[in-house]
């Protein structure tokens, strides 16, 4: 992703079409089956996937596993504490839709059927918010469940269709919006809380997309805008998809 001098720069001297330095860390934890440390500039998200025997209730039977996550953040990931949720006794509305849109993510990538009748559980805490939480999480957790699965394949308990890949493609998360008249990819909170137009956007390393959320903050967009916005979306992710590639890539090293 390129841009021309003339292209107005943002506040933090990123071009409109650029994205935030991303960092995949693998193995954060020493016991998971596979864990992320994904930061999209300043926010970070540790993203933990567990291999788990069995699967919900209402699938049992099928001979298919299940995918699914769980998303929070600690209190003081923002500028002020917020209290938890298990203290308040109840899951926000808020965060029940970011943990099954990121189980929605994920498994449109999966092949199920080749889990048997087990679960992957995608744990994705939010360590510090600048923006961009759900879309750091789904981009950091496909690559956890990347070595989840790639645990399960050599434990026995994954078994890979003769000629089908268990992961049928890679999938990340962006977000992009309109601030100020102008689209821009990646949204810090600082950009986020004063956009006309904010969405994320799902799409697959092959470019299709899964999931396009978007919500225009008192001005309607037009077509065309939407149109710009998806094109930022899929350029975006598609950087994504290469840095998730790399990270897979690079020998796994458990931290000291």
């Amino acid at each position: 992703m390129t841009t021309s001098p003339s292209t107005a720069l943002r506040a933090d001297g990123r071009a409109p079409d650029e994205l935030r330095e991303v960092r995949l860390t693998r193995g954060w934890l020493d016991e998971a089956e596979g864990s992320v440390l994904v930061e999209f500039g300043r926010t970070r998200v540790l993203c933990v996937a567990s291999f788990t025997e069995g699967v919900p209730r209402w699938r049992q039977g099928s001979g298919l596993g299940w995918v699914t996550a769980e998303y929070a953040m600690l209190p003081r990931a923002t500028s002020t504490r917020s209290q938890r949720e298990s203290v308040k006794g109840r899951i926000g509305g808020r965060t029940h839709e970011i943990s099954r849109l990121i189980g929605r993510s994920l498994r449109a990538v999966v092949d199920l059927s080749a889990l048997g009748e087990n679960s992957v559980v995608l744990d994705c805490d939010v360590l510090q918010a600048d923006g961009g939480t759900r879309t750091a999480a789904v981009t950091g957790a496909y690559v956890a469940l990347a070595d989840a699965i790639a645990w399960g394949t050599r434990e026995g308990h994954v078994r890979p269709r003769a000629g089908a890949p268990v992961l049928t493609d890679s999938v990340a998360a962006v977000s992009v919006g309109i601030v100020d008249g102008l689209p821009v990819l990646d949204l810090p909170y600082v950009e986020d809380v004063r956009a006309e137009t904010d969405m994320n956007v799902v799409v697959t390393g092959s470019g299709d997309f899964v999931e396009v959320q978007g919500t225009a903050e008192g001005v309607p967009f037009r077509r065309a805008e939407l149109d710009t916005l998806l094109d930022l979306a899929v350029a975006g992710t598609a950087r994504l998809r290469d840095l998730q590639a790399e990270a897979l890539e690079r020998p796994l090293e458990r931290r000291a």
